[in-house]
């Protein structure tokens, strides 16, 4: 008594053979007769219906089995036709947004076994040719904006088509980001198909830049005043949050970490950051993505103005005590020199208005401060100086530089090219650089002979005494600079560096490792960094051979020994 064999003998198992030869027959003619969307929607039905009879009139033991017959007819035997239905296959409803119908199935196919893995290749094939659309995209817009405006100085701020192009990336991941939590039930196998498909096109150049640079621009257009992006604090503090998201799929992380410090720097010494909460969250945000030692410069940049302005009050205390008047109104910024980018260092012939003020300076700091040498940075300075023209008097926002080179002509006394670069003690490409800014571009403060926009070494300059502006005060730009030639030359020295110390480090702890080991074992170590090259590393090994701090086995060259 009480044995099933009668049941499953006798009744189960004709049920299970006729329900899958009914199947067989209606999934044969609804595969060529409907769209993927109707023919999922039969098969959800029958589904139902066929649990449904189970639970009214049979054994629970039944249903299992019962059902494995339903979804191996109806699922497994078509479901490659069905995801490729040309129009309206997987493909198609990722293509046209059926969210509902994405979800119906994944719930049917995640049923059978393997049976989701085709449908998140084609959600990654998807999101990777999206973003790939978006890539091809700004590269022409960019290339016609050049033609358009060939001959005119860039900005390296990045175009708004790059700009564009970060914020569409953003969408993009926050669509299929949604698309992953509602249609395919935050699963890991669509986490890692999203994760895959935007490290696919996320590592493109796009339009001669890397992703790097394009999101340290963008960055850097959030948290700068009067940047393009104008939104409010909440906004701002949502998309640093998905940018810093995005990054994850950089690997080219210590790249991006330079451009940012570059922007970062700027907009710090030049009083341009919009607010010093934003330059703070940012920073945290990376610090959790990427490692404290991710942050640890930028964040001893920050700190250092804040240290700056006290350094400032004190000095102006200090000149109160000591009761020293300076012909000039002067603020200093000290900065510490391992967290700041490397600046141009010039020896400078300084106008006496402003020697006055860096000896008052130079003898409070000592006072203050033992064992620490000042290095004046001459290159980041600015200077506001009244001009004396004949239409009337203008305020002219001025580097450093130029303001010196401007004061030359004080006297009102025409100077040769030589004469200028003699005075000021610099070298001829930072002459040319200032004397063009003055008097070829667009505020034309000195008259140049002859009269042409290319400075030669037998030209001669004037004070404009005419020159004049419908504003009362002006900037004065200087010629903009490659900053990415010298960023990614700093960042490939830094690779040769860090890819030396994981080499050593490796081989210290192990002593003797083969060489396809060594490699492998570094490569893990930096790839959170960046994607070391492999030509790269064994041109370290060599170069640490050759300075003895590693050797190879003398029977089989593919064996590396440390030296202590």
């Amino acid at each position: 008594m009480g044995s099933m064999d009668c049941y499953e003998r006798d009744f189960e198992e004709v049920l299970l053979t006729e329900t899958a030869n009914y199947y067989k027959r209606k999934a044969s003619e609804w595969i060529n007769q409907d769209s993927c969307p109707d023919y999922m929607l039969k098969a959800e039905e029958c589904l139902r219906l066929e649990e449904e009879r189970v639970d009214n009139y049979l054994h629970p033991s039944t249903k299992l089995k019962l059902l494995k017959e339903v979804e191996n007819e109806v699922l497994t035997k078509y479901e490659n036709d069905l995801l490729q239905k040309e129009h309206s296959g997987c493909a198609a409803l990722l293509r046209d947004d059926k969210t509902d119908d994405l979800a119906r199935m994944y719930r049917l196919f995640s049923r059978i076994p393997k049976g989701l893995d085709p449908i998140a290749d084609c959600f990654k094939e998807h999101v990777e040719g999206e973003g790939m659309k978006l890539v091809k995209e700004v590269a022409e817009a960019v290339e016609a904006k050049k033609e358009k405006d060939s001959g005119k100085p860039s900005k390296d701020s990045g175009t708004s088509y790059e700009q564009q192009y970060v914020r569409q990336v953003i969408e993009l991941h926050d669509k299929y980001l949604t698309y992953v939590g509602t249609c395919f039930a935050n699963s890991s196998l669509f986490h890692k198909a999203l994760k895959e498909a935007f490290e696919g096109f996320c590592n493109k150049n796009v339009a001669g830049s890397t992703s790097a640079e394009l999101m340290a621009n963008f960055c850097d257009n959030l948290l700068k005043k009067g940047g393009s992006e104008k939104l409010s604090d909440e906004a701002i503090e949502e998309t640093l949050e998905k940018v810093v998201k995005l990054l994850a799929y950089i690997s080219d992380k210590d790249l991006f970490a330079e451009f940012y410090r570059k922007r970062l720097a700027r907009r710090l010494l030049q009083d341009k950051s919009a607010s010093d909460d934003h330059e703070r969250s940012i920073l945290t945000r990376l610090k959790q993505q990427c490692g404290a030692q991710f942050t640890s410069k930028m964040e001893g940049m920050v700190t250092d103005l804040q240290l700056a302005r006290e350094k400032q009050q004190n000095f102006d205390e200090w000149r109160q005590r000591k009761n020293k008047q300076l012909p000039i109104d002067m603020s200093v910024t000290v900065l510490t020199t391992g967290f700041w980018p490397t600046y141009k260092s010039m020896d400078l012939a300084l106008p006496a208005e402003m020697v006055e003020g860096i000896a008052a300076f130079k003898e409070f700091y000592e006072d203050e401060t033992k064992h620490r040498k000042l290095t004046w940075v001459y290159t980041q300075g600015t200077a506001v100086l009244k001009g004396n023209f004949d239409p009337k008097s203008l305020e002219l926002v001025l580097s450093t530089l130029q303001a010196a080179t401007l004061l030359l002509f004080n006297e009102g006394e025409e100077l040769s090219y030589s004469e200028v670069q003699e005075r000021l003690n610099l070298q001829e490409e930072d002459v040319t650089r200032l004397l063009h800014s003055l008097s070829c571009a667009k505020y034309q403060i000195l008259v140049k002979d002859p009269q042409n926009k290319v400075i030669g070494k037998n030209d001669k300059f004037r004070l404009n005494v005419k020159f004049t502006d419908r504003m009362k005060r002006i900037k004065v730009p200087l010629p903009p600079t490659d900053e990415k030639k010298k960023v990614i030359e700093d960042v490939d020295k830094d690779r040769r560096y860090a890819i030396d110390a994981a080499i050593v480090r490796t081989m210290k702890s192990r002593k003797v490792l083969q060489h396809q080991q060594l490699v492998l074992e570094v490569v893990q170590q930096l790839s959170r960094m960046f994607k070391p090259d492999f030509k790269l590393i064994k041109k370290r090994i060599e170069d640490l051979i050759a300075r003895d701090y590693l050797e190879r086995d003398k029977d089989n060259p593919q064996l590396f020994k440390y030296l202590a």
